[in-house]
């Protein structure tokens, strides 16, 4: 199963990205995250819109601009690139800036949008047919489940 796609298509909002980058905690749910995405544990997916909003927020907020350089261009090489075609959403969000990640997520047939914003997990109900909206430590309960069943089976 190792070479295996992942099962799960997530789309993290760029407050995870931020908090994952920022944390000294090295066990930090964000960073595991993040870890276990380097691991190919599951598929990171993103937009220019997406791509765009993690490149500001963590240039901004992030204290060495060099590792968010590279961080950025982690995600331009290792993650998968979502083109945005359609582009209704049943529901939208209060926050305009949300509006790109739930296309992304939409677009890209994730399995999970991961999020500290309310406005988005505010909308998981109007998505849940289509992609779960959670925070980062449901979507990393998730991950940590199929590794726990993985290992158990010979």
């Amino acid at each position: 199963m190792a070479n295996s796609p992942p099962a799960f298509r997530a789309v993290l909002d760029s407050n995870v990205l931020v908090a994952a980058q920022r944390s000294a905690d090295p066990l930090s749910p964000n960073r595991e995250l993040i870890e276990r995405w380097k691991a190919n544990e599951f598929t990171l997916l993103f937009s220019r819109d997406t791509l765009l909003e993690y490149a500001e927020k963590l240039l901004v907020l992030c204290a060495n601009r060099e590792d968010a350089i590279a961080f950025i261009a982690l995600i331009s090489a290792l993650g998968e690139a979502v083109e945005i075609e359609f582009f209704h959403l049943p529901h939208y969000p209060a926050d305009s800036d949300d509006i790109a990640f739930l296309l992304c997520a939409w677009n890209g047939f994730a399995t999970h949008l991961a999020s500290y914003d309310r406005d988005l997990l505010n909308l998981s109900a109007a998505c849940e047919r289509h992609f779960k909206i959670c925070p980062p430590p449901e979507l990393l309960a998730a991950l940590r489940g199929v590794a726990a069943s993985e290992a158990s089976q010979p």
